[in-house]
């Protein structure tokens, strides 16, 4: 995600006191509801402005070079090849149902080359503009290493398509070591996956070639992934106990603490039996042979129920409810249970040093997106990106028809910016209603999540209406299919613009000061009449722990 400063890594510890951003949840087609490929992301970074990319669909002349700027600095790096056709991309999901994203793990500093030309975030939108399938979108982004070289650390791609899903890890050589080393490993059908800023991906098949369209290969790699590692002496067994993640990004506190806790949490909520891995999660790994950890989670889960794209954007809402860790719970919650806390991720006191909790849900989410890529349709109307802005637990996704090429103004890019306000802005207006709601988070929450609610089953139902009619019409009409995408893309994003406009009036409006009114009706007689009001205070357990703080110094002594 687009962070508009460097980070430079001196240990995986370090790069968890950035932020630790970013956290996708990958479902396949047969874990899902309907028979659809979903994939999670967001871009969790304090210095990123929440809007809606978009790359229309092209044609160029053969030769024409494309100028890359760094993803996270705009810092210019080079020139590539440009493609004589490029697809409509709207977000991180293209019109032929190919949707990527991704997490930075960091990895091993030596191993950042800052001499390639491809960064993190150009791989993504450039293979996007140029993918039809997962298989060719990794296919792609492999090629562009390998020709122009790798600008990033460690990262986690997630690739998806209509039909499958696959979890791809890659990390740079060192500097003037053109290109990376990488595995990619497709996610059975009728599993869910997930990553959270460590790499995940642990022992595989080695291949000696990549058949990138036989769909009985499963995994793809680098040819050197594990000669490489022999060659820099980070591993010396047997080729079959070679671990990807062990051996690029080893484990560490901050990496199960802040990255792997968040893969814990989806796997939790799906299926049983991940207690086992509570104590893993929590920091407490254990090393072996090779110092590979032994007490990690497995890479992919079967789900006990199949998921809906609404069960996603509810595990994207998850702040460690039900766990020891909630952070609603404990004295940094406050008297109103916010389940934030603000940065930096970790503290001193008396020279020990503590962290606050890394949930999947945060404040500095810039945007987010849940993407469906679904089968059974044309892929004009196959694809939707999901699309939120603000912290994921209050914020709405909105269907965007990956085909659109009309952006809704709240979304669309030059409309406010990270330092200039307005109300026109989508980013904006969510930024007002969480703000308001971490003052008084037990009691404004709840009438958030109804509204919330209520938008997100209205979209379900209004695509489930319009899928049959849209695929009848695309028949015979595609131009006017592309129309009615854009307008109910732009429809049920005004929509959501103008409800959580009105709903920070209204939440305003309503517990302002520390009170909680109502509006009462004015009686016969009267010209008007005060609402009714509530002061509920701090609450009892609060009240109490300010008594056992400062003893009788507030009581009330009689004379």
């Amino acid at each position: 995600m687009r962070k508009y400063f460097v980070i430079m890594f001196t240990s995986l510890f370090l790069f968890s006191l950035a932020g630790y951003s970013c956290t996708n949840f990958i479902v396949t087609k047969g874990a899902s509801t309907d028979g659809s490929v979903m994939v999670s992301y967001a871009a969790d970074s304090h210095l990123l402005y929440g809007e809606l990319y978009h790359w229309p669909a092209k044609k160029y002349p053969k030769g024409t070079l494309l100028k890359v700027y760094e993803w996270d600095t705009g810092k210019y790096l080079g020139e590539i090849l440009q493609a004589e056709e490029t697809y409509n991309v709207v977000g991180n999901v293209n019109e032929h149902q190919v949707a990527i994203g991704e997490t930075t793990y960091g990895g091993r500093s030596e191993l950042v080359d800052t001499t390639g030309i491809m960064d993190y975030g150009n791989l993504i939108y450039i293979t996007l503009q140029r993918s039809k399938s997962a298989r060719e979108a990794i296919k792609i982004i492999t090629e562009l290493m390998d020709t122009y070289g790798y600008y990033s650390s460690g990262e986690t791609f997630s690739v998806c398509d209509k039909n499958e899903a696959w979890i791809f890890e890659l990390i740079g050589k060192g500097p003037n070591n053109k290109g990376a080393v990488w595995v990619a490993r497709l996610i059975p059908d009728g599993y869910v996956c997930a990553h959270a800023n460590h790499a995940r991906i642990t022992t595989f098949d080695y291949q000696k070639k990549n058949d990138w369209f036989n769909p009985k290969q499963t995994t793809f790699n680098s040819k050197d992934v594990i000669s490489f590692a022999r060659e820099k002496k980070y591993f010396n067994g047997k080729d079959a106990d070679f671990s990807f993640s062990d051996t690029y990004a080893p484990i560490d506190f901050g990496a199960a603490r802040f990255c792997e806790i968040r893969v814990w949490a989806f796997y939790n909520a799906v299926t049983e039996g991940m207690d086992k891995y509570w104590e893993y999660a929590k920091g407490n790994y254990k090393l072996g042979e090779h110092g590979y950890a032994t007490n990690r989670m497995p890479l992919w889960v079967k789900p006990a129920q199949k998921v809906s794209q609404i069960d996603v954007f509810k595990y994207m809402a998850d702040h460690l409810e039900g766990t020891e860790l909630d952070m609603s719970k404990d004295m940094g919650a406050g008297a109103f249970g916010n389940p934030y806390r603000w940065r930096p991720l970790t503290w001193e006191v008396d020279g020990v040093t503590y962290c606050n909790e890394r949930a999947t849900a945060t404040q500095q989410t810039a945007f987010s997106f849940v993407a469906q890529l679904r089968s059974w349709l044309p892929d004009m109307i196959g694809a939707i990106n999901w699309f939120s802005v603000d912290d994921a637990a209050t914020t709405v996704y909105v269907p965007m028809y990956a085909s659109i090429d009309v952006i809704p103004q709240p979304y669309k890019i030059g409309n406010g910016d990270l330092m200039n306000f307005t109300t026109e802005s989508a980013f904006w207006i969510f930024n007002l209603v969480s703000n308001f709601a971490y003052t008084r988070y037990n009691v404004i929450y709840p009438e958030i999540e109804k509204v919330q609610s209520e938008l997100h089953k209205s979209f379900v139902q209004g695509i489930a209406k319009n899928d049959e009619k849209l695929a009848r019409l695309y028949k015979t009409d595609p131009v006017k299919t592309k129309n009615e995408l854009n307008r109910f893309s732009n429809d049920a994003s005004i929509t959501t613009h103008k409800t959580w406009t009105e709903l920070f009036a209204f939440l305003f409006t309503k517990y302002m000061d520390g009170n909680i009114k109502t509006p009462t009706k004015v009686p016969e007689g009267y010209l008007y009449y005060a609402p009714a009001i509530e002061q509920p205070g701090y609450g009892e357990d609060w009240y109490r722990k300010i008594v056992e703080e400062t003893g009788d110094q507030f009581k009330l002594v009689e004379p």
